[in-house]
């Protein structure tokens, strides 16, 4: 986890994105590559689409020249290593195509204040072909704290691999919770994943509960609640694209959750 990959583009998530960055690259001692995508437009129906994509390209391009500038000033001023790549195309294809050397992405997990980029899908798309963790904050958040970090364990392979990736950022925590919602499905018991962390120095409290009223994501935030959680690290997809795409549990936490979310697939 030593080389954080910030997706850059001038939209209402883009300060969290970039908070949330500094503060973990700061934390895992790492280094920072930016990523400013200006976006292709797509217009449709008269012959002089081709002309007005054109424009509007060269639009959005002097728009992110200009967010280049100013972030690039601010980088100058922390405390972090840094570089840029600049790319024109489709957000989540560019920061796949960087993504190769990457530890963790950081990304929205949607915009509250804008239905543009449509930030939930591009987080989808990176979830299901990165095949490394990314970040996903709300575009309301000030900081990433490090502080109490819940583990939302389903006991499924996602769950498993989410958490050995995220093991140097487990680290950096005061307080890690394994919390389950036990649905006879799971494969690997929590206190199996608390056995394994305890051999990288990192001491987690386990929590298991028994409840077919409620869905997980409510009771995952319930327990973020009640136990002053900081951040979620949960395994994404476990039961198939198809079945989320219908309201499964990572859609909505990317819905909905006011806490950054760890996901790995």
């Amino acid at each position: 986890m030593k080389t954080i990959l910030l997706l850059v583009h001038d939209d209402k998530g883009q300060e969290a994105r970039f908070q949330a960055a500094l503060d973990l690259t700061r934390a895992l001692k790492g280094h920072l590559t930016c990523i400013d995508v200006a976006v292709l437009p797509m217009l449709l129906g008269d012959v002089y689409s081709g002309v007005g994509e054109a424009m509007l390209l060269e639009q959005e391009r002097e728009r992110e020249s200009k967010n280049r500038k100013t972030l690039e000033a601010r980088l100058a001023h922390e405390d972090v290593s840094w570089n840029w790549i600049d790319v024109t195309g489709d957000i989540a294809d560019a920061v796949l195509e960087a993504a190769a050397l990457a530890g963790l992405i950081v990304l929205n997990r949607k915009l509250d204040a804008s239905d543009y980029p449509d930030m939930r899908d591009v987080a989808s798309r990176i979830l299901m072909h990165a095949r490394k963790p990314i970040v996903a904050v709300p575009d309301a958040l000030n900081n990433f704290a490090l502080g109490r970090a819940l583990i939302a364990w389903n006991g499924q392979s996602s769950s498993t691999e989410t958490m050995r990736a995220c093991v140097p950022l487990l680290a950096l925590a005061s307080e890690v919770e394994i919390f389950m919602v036990r649905n006879g499905a799971e494969q690997t018991e929590p206190a199996e994943a608390a056995e394994y962390l305890s051999r990288h120095g990192i001491h987690a409290n386990v929590l298991v509960i028994e409840d077919s009223l409620h869905t997980a994501d409510r009771l995952i935030v319930e327990e973020c609640n009640r136990w002053r959680a900081d951040y979620v690290v949960m395994g994404a997809y476990s039961h198939g694209r198809l079945m989320e795409t219908f309201g499964g549990v990572t859609k909505r936490m990317l819905t909905n959750s006011t806490l950054p979310l760890v996901l790995g697939h």
